[in-house]
């Protein structure tokens, strides 16, 4: 089965990340959907592929996550993946690179990895292409 990874992506403030900072706003569930990656989401749901966010949010804002992914109009997913205790102090390329992986021994095959840092795309399992998403906003480094 196809999977075609998506990475929670939001409009966020000019400032320089600031994890304190970010972690407030994510509780606020006010993030916002870029339209293109509406559209695109929409038009692989049409051809059956099946959607999976990964981010690098905790799993304590899984519920102000999945709402507010919802209200924004991204409705059906196969799975909301975010980053369990496990995972502290490991990079972002190992922690994606790491999930994709086990989406891959439970068969799915992913397709494509659309991601705006580059941590959402380099490391392992990265699937059979690639899309950097320009992200005005801010730069994880």
């Amino acid at each position: 089965m196809g999977v075609l990874c998506l990475y929670v992506t939001e409009i966020f403030r000019t400032e320089p990340f600031n994890a304190t900072i970010f972690n407030e706003w994510v509780m606020e569930g006010k993030g916002l959907a870029l339209q293109e990656n509406l559209k695109l989401y929409k038009k692989l749901l049409s051809l059956g592929i099946k959607i999976v966010f990964l981010t690098g949010r905790t799993e304590d804002q899984r519920s102000v996550t999945a709402t507010n992914l919802k209200k924004v109009g991204f409705h059906t997913w196969e799975k909301l993946v975010l980053k369990g205790p496990s995972y502290t102090g490991k990079t972002a390329v190992a922690y994606k690179s790491n999930e994709r992986k086990i989406f891959e021994k439970y068969g799915y095959r992913i397709i494509g990895n659309i991601g705006d840092q580059w941590s959402d795309l380099l490391g392992t399992n990265t699937g059979n292409r690639t899309f950097k998403l320009p992200d005005p906003i801010y730069y994880v480094s």
